[in-house]
Order: C-alpha cells, then structure tokens, then sequence
C-alpha cells in the first residue's frame, strides 16, 4: 500500500476508495481473477460490524453443516442495510461496473451493466430478486467452507468482494480464502489470498476471460474457505445481485 493509500486508510471510505491504484485493481483481476484492497475498513470498523452478528440486522440465518456447505453459519441482511455496508456495496460498485463490462464483452455476454447500482437493483426486482445478499460470515475452530459460487438468480454481477473482520494469528488460525479456476483443457489452478484484518478482496463470482493463442475464453472459478484450525474468524461478504 502506498503512502497516500496508508494515509487514506485512516480517513473516510469515500477517500479510502478513491486513493486506491484501480488501474492496478484491473491489472490484478484480469490476471488472476482475484485484486487485494488493503486496509478498506479499519480496525474499529472491523469490531463494529463484527458485532453486528449478534444484533437484530439479518433476514435468515445457514448453518451449513444442514445444507453440506460445509461448517460454520452465515447470515444475510435484510434491508435496510446498515450504512456503512449500503456504502460499500454502493461506491464498490461504481468502480467495479466498467471493468465487468469490459469483462462481458470479452467474453460475448451481451448484458451491458449500468453505471449506479441502484439502476442494477431495479433490473434485479424486475426479475423477481429483491432479497439481499451481503451476509456475515462465522467460523469456528474445524469450520469451513466448500468451494462455491454466489449466484442466487438469472441476474448475477460477475465480480464480489469479502472484507476479513478478524486478526490471522490472533484471533484465528487456518482459515485461508481460497479460489480455484478451471480453464478449459488444464488442471485447476489454485490461488491462496493472503488478507489481514480489515483487508478486502475482490474476486469473480463465476468467470472470467483469459485471453489464448486462439482468442479470449471463459475461466470457472469458485472460492471457499481453508478449514479454520483455532479461534474465530468473521468475514462480510459484499455482492452486488439479489436474490431470488
């Protein structure tokens, strides 16, 4: 992170979003599917909406040991969302909507998205998506999380991102993010991303083009969660389509 970028990361989130380098942003997704926004929230913010689990702020609550999910639980929010969130999902938008266009048309998806995300969220109840997807996310000790993609309905924007509101190698151990990408032809490629508290990662939600020797094609990825080995770690997850 860059001097400027440290010195952001101590101001207001509009700042911290603007100083960011999303020319590097681009470059890191389109390379690896995946982009690090270091220190997004700070610490306090992180012990805020990680107390948010226990209040009265959710529409439904997934074990997901019942589903085969894998271990842990998660809840969505109901609307409406906090302020800090409906601001993250709001201005991480508006920078993410050209790249995932560009994406689109890269990979001959002819669905054009538009520039504010309250425009978006009109075509998603048109469809019948109204709920609201960004959850929080529990672990415990042995707790996982399967490798899967956050769909939820025919309108889907194809890039998310997960905030960790918890401190590796202190309040947790294990518990790595993971993503997997499966080209055409090849083995999965693997990718570990390294985050710390209050660090955010931005990562497709189900393709991505890659540009070969005969042209641009579609990369499947998933992601998941390593199985954490101690402590407990929280993560908010921030995705931009609703659900059905």
């Amino acid at each position: 992170m860059s001097a400027t970028e440290q010195t952001a990361a101590h101001g207001t989130l509009a700042a911290r979003l603007d100083t960011r380098r999303w020319d590097r942003v681009e470059t890191d997704l389109d390379a690896h599917g995946n982009a690090l926004l270091p220190a997004l929230l700070d610490h306090g913010e992180c012990e805020a909406v990680a107390a948010w689990y226990d209040e009265d702020r959710f529409r439904s609550r997934v074990v997901m040991a019942r589903h085969g999910f894998g271990r842990g639980e998660y809840q969505y929010f109901r609307y409406p969302l906090p302020e800090l969130l409906q601001e993250l999902r709001t201005r991480l938008y508006a920078r993410l909507a050209p790249l995932a266009n560009r994406w689109n048309e890269a990979m001959d998806v002819e669905v054009a998205y538009p520039a504010r995300h309250e425009q978006f969220l009109q075509r998603c109840r048109a469809a019948g998506q109204e709920r609201p997807t960004p959850l929080l996310l529990r672990y415990g000790a042995g707790d996982y999380n399967c490798l899967h993609q956050d769909l939820y309905g025919e309108h889907v924007f194809p890039l998310q991102v997960a905030i960790l509101l918890s401190e590796p190698g202190a309040d947790f151990d294990g518990g790595e993010f993971v993503l997997t990408e499966q080209r055409p032809r090849m083995q999965s490629r693997v990718d570990v991303v390294p985050l710390r508290k209050g660090d955010a990662v931005v990562f497709a939600v189900r393709h991505r083009p890659v540009r070969g020797t005969r042209g641009t094609y579609r990369v499947a990825l998933r992601h998941g969660v390593g199985r954490v080995r101690a402590g407990r770690r929280l993560t908010l997850g921030v995705i931009f389509h609703d659900a059905l």
